[in-house]
C-alpha cells in the first residue's frame, strides 16, 4: 500500500473539507481509507409504557405506549430475559406471550425496529408472575359487577368495575368494545384506562374475568360511552382499491373474488364483513398473520350464470368498532369486469 505523507498543505486543504469528507481525509492520512457517509436517520427510542400481567397459569399479557420513529416503527420485539418471544406489527401495542411455565416469575423487555431495519434500545425491564396451575378447575368466576366509565377527551375511557369471585382466584379481567377483545389487566385491579379511540365515536365496553384455568366469567353489562370530538372523526377507516370478479370452479358453481387494501388504523385488522344485495353474508376472520397490504377472499354464488350481485365489505377496527363501508362493485356471474355502484 502507498503512504500519503501528511505534509502541512495537505492538512490545511483536509481541514476545509466537509464533515463526511473530512473523516474520510483523516484516515487516508493513516493509509487507509472506507467510503464514510453519515446516517440520514436514528434508530428508535426505547418503548415507555411498558407493563406485565399473568393471564393465565401459562400465558403473561404485555403492552407498551407506541414509538415515535422517523421513518415509521416496522415491528416491535418482545424478550423474555433475553430471548425473543414475539414479534408484532409496529401498529401492535399488545401481546400475550404464551406456553409459560405456572407460578414462574418473568422478566419482559420490547424493543422497536424502524421500516429502514434499525433496532432500538429496550425498554425497561419489567416482571409478572403466573399463577399456580390448578388441576380440574371448571368453575368459572362470578360475572364483574358495576362496571362505570368516563371519557377522557377524544381517544381514550376510564372504566371501573367490582371485583369478580372464584373457587380458586380471579387472575385477569379482559376487557372488550363489542365482540372484541382490546385490552387485559391483572386480576387485583378493578380500574383501566383505554386509549387508542377514536374520537366523536360511540362504544360499548364490557368486562370479564379469568381464572388460572383460562376459565372465562360471564361479561358484565354494558358500559356506553362517545369519545369527544377529535382532529380525527373517523375518515379512512374503509378499505381501499376494492376490486370484484367472478370466476367458475372445477365444480360447476361460480365464486366471487374480492381483492383490497385493509384501511391503515391504529392495529392490525384481522375480521370483515361482507354484504352481499345489501345483507351481511358472510364474517371473514384471518387464523394467521392477516395481510396488510392487499387482501384477497372468494366465496360461493351459485350455479347460475347471468346473475348479477352487489358487494362491498367493512373491516372490524383494532378499537372493536366497525370502520367504513368500501365502495360496492357489482359483479356478472359469468361475466367480466367490475362497475361502481
Amino acid at each position: 500500500m502507498r503512504r500519503v505523507r501528511a505534509t502541512p498543505a495537505l492538512l490545511r486543504a483536509a481541514l476545509a473539507l466537509p464533515r463526511t469528507v473530512l473523516v474520510c481525509a483523516a484516515l487516508l492520512l493513516l493509509g487507509s481509507c472506507a467510503t464514510s457517509v453519515e446516517e440520514d436517520g436514528h434508530a428508535p427510542g426505547a418503548p415507555a409504557g411498558v407493563t406485565a400481567a399473568a393471564g393465565s397459569a401459562t400465558s403473561v399479557h404485555v403492552m407498551w405506549d407506541a414509538v415515535t420513529a422517523n421513518p415509521g416503527v416496522g415491528t416491535y420485539e418482545i424478550y423474555r430475559g433475553t430471548t425473543k418471544v414475539k414479534e408484532v406489527p409496529g401498529s401492535e401495542h399488545m401481546v400475550d406471550v404464551t406456553r409459560l411455565t405456572p407460578a414462574t416469575m418473568y422478566a419482559f423487555t420490547v424493543r422497536a425496529r424502524d421500516t429502514d431495519g434499525r433496532l432500538g434500545p429496550r425498554s425497561r425491564e419489567v416482571r409478572a408472575r403466573t399463577p399456580v396451575a390448578v388441576a380440574a378447575d371448571h368453575s368459572a368466576p362470578t360475572r364483574p359487577s358495576a362496571p362505570q366509565g368516563r371519557v377522557i377527551g377524544s381517544r381514550a375511557v376510564q372504566l371501573s368495575w367490582g371485583g369478580s369471585t372464584d373457587d380458586r382466584g380471579v387472575v385477569s379481567y379482559d376487557i372488550y368494545q363489542g365482540g372484541a377483545k382490546i385490552h387485559s389487566v391483572g386480576g387485583a385491579q378493578t380500574a383501566t384506562v383505554v386509549t387508542g379511540l377514536r374520537p366523536s365515536t360511540r362504544y360499548s365496553f364490557t368486562v370479564r374475568a379469568r381464572d388460572a384455568a383460562d376459565n372465562l366469567s360471564p361479561a358484565s353489562t354494558t358500559v356506553p360511552l362517545t369519545t369527544a370530538p377529535g382532529s380525527d372523526d373517523g375518515a379512512g377507516t374503509a378499505p381501499t382499491e376494492f376490486r370484484a370478479t367472478t370466476h367458475r370452479g372445477d365444480d360447476g358453481a361460480y365464486y366471487i373474488d374480492l381483492s383490497w387494501v385493509p384501511p391503515r388504523t391504529d392495529g392490525v385488522v384481522t375480521e370483515y364483513q361482507i354484504r352481499l344485495d345489501g345483507q351481511p353474508a358472510t364474517s371473514l376472520v384471518w387464523g394467521g398473520t392477516a395481510p396488510r397490504d392487499r387482501a384477497k377472499y372468494s366465496f360461493y354464488t351459485g350455479r347460475d350464470a347471468g346473475v348479477s350481485h352487489r358487494v362491498r365489505l367493512r373491516a372490524r377496527l383494532p378499537d372493536g368498532t366497525w370502520g367504513g363501508f368500501s365502495a360496492e362493485r357489482t359483479v356478472t356471474t359469468g361475466g367480466t369486469g367490475t362497475a361502481t355502484s
